[in-house]
């Protein structure tokens, strides 16, 4: 399907965009399952101050939506109405500060925020090098692996709300919890400040080494996937709970819980957005049939049905 085409009025309201507005713009590319429609207006701001102008010219009306690196994300097949923005080169640098600190641009993918700090001597943040996709989505879902989480390094983040004025939220501001940050939903965030302790680059590299190994034995990145899909319920392991009902690779279509790791769902080739969603949903059904314990979902679902 596509939408009707309102890049013109947008253009004409913001004469100084340096960004770029693409109207009805395929975002299966940009996801890790390779599947889902396109959105109305897909807008790649130049950097902060551009994506700022955006916003505070943006009609109220228009809904906005962002993603990331598409690691932990299913866009439904009809598509995503309104403007979708995706952070890019303006928001990729890594800056090293005083007192084993690093300042990152929320599109700096989580993997290359560990590398520069195992480069620099600073500790505490290999365990970014277990997380698939963006800082942006880290801070929103308070992402972590192996041990460690987003809120144990953060130290504040900035970003532009929806009437386009400059923020900054401290820790604390985010009322972090396990997978969830209660910062402002309309808040863009564009840079964050992390901080580390001493370490040696040769210790460090080995433990994002030691990551690498584990995630390759134990999960299946290779194929086309989002990540954990639901989130582990107080005193209970997801993966578990959905093996115990009998839903390691079950397959609806071309879409598949992976084998490997079952709180995975894996495009096989050719699934679509519902395929993948409704499996989700089944394996859902049937953990709470099994156990009585309802699984919430860990990926974000956007946009319509096809």
């Amino acid at each position: 399907m596509s939408f009707p085409d309102i890049t013109p009025e947008l253009s004409a309201r913001m004469p100084d965009l340096r960004g770029r507005l693409l109207a009805n713009q395929s975002l299966a590319e940009l996801t890790w399952f390779r599947i889902g429609g396109p959105a109305q207006v897909l807008f790649s701001p130049a950097d902060e101050a551009d994506l700022a102008y955006f916003l505070a010219h943006l009609p109220a009306d228009v809904p906005v939506t962002v993603i990331g690196l598409g690691s932990n994300l299913i866009v439904r097949d009809g598509g995503v109405p309104g403007v979708v923005i995706r952070l890019g080169r303006g928001f990729n640098e890594i800056a090293v500060e005083e007192g084993h600190r690093l300042r990152a641009g929320t599109a700096v993918p989580d993997v290359r925020l560990a590398k520069a700090a195992a480069d620099a001597g600073i500790d505490g943040l290999a365990f970014f090098r277990g997380i698939p996709g963006g800082l942006g989505g880290a801070l929103r879902m308070n992402a972590g692996a192996h041990g460690g989480e987003t809120r144990d390094v953060l130290v504040e983040a900035r970003g532009v709300d929806r009437a386009g004025n400059l923020r900054t939220f401290a820790n604390a501001d985010f009322g972090f919890s396990y997978r969830h940050s209660g910062a402002p939903a309309d808040v863009i965030f564009t840079s964050a400040l992390f901080q580390g302790r001493p370490g040696e680059p040769a210790a460090i590299l080995a433990e994002m080494e030691r990551i690498t190994q584990a995630r390759e034995a134990s999960q299946p990145i290779r194929e086309k996937t989002g990540g954990s899909t639901f989130k582990n319920p107080p005193g209970h392991k997801a993966w578990q709970l959905i093996d115990a009902a009998g839903c390691r690779g079950l397959a609806s279509g071309p879409a598949q819980v992976s084998t490997m790791h079952c709180n995975f769902l894996i495009n096989t080739g050719g699934a679509t957005a519902a395929d993948i969603e409704g499996l989700g949903e089944e394996v859902r059904r049937r953990v709470k049939e099994h156990s009585g314990v309802t699984l919430e979902w860990e990926i974000k679902r956007i946009g319509v049905p096809g």
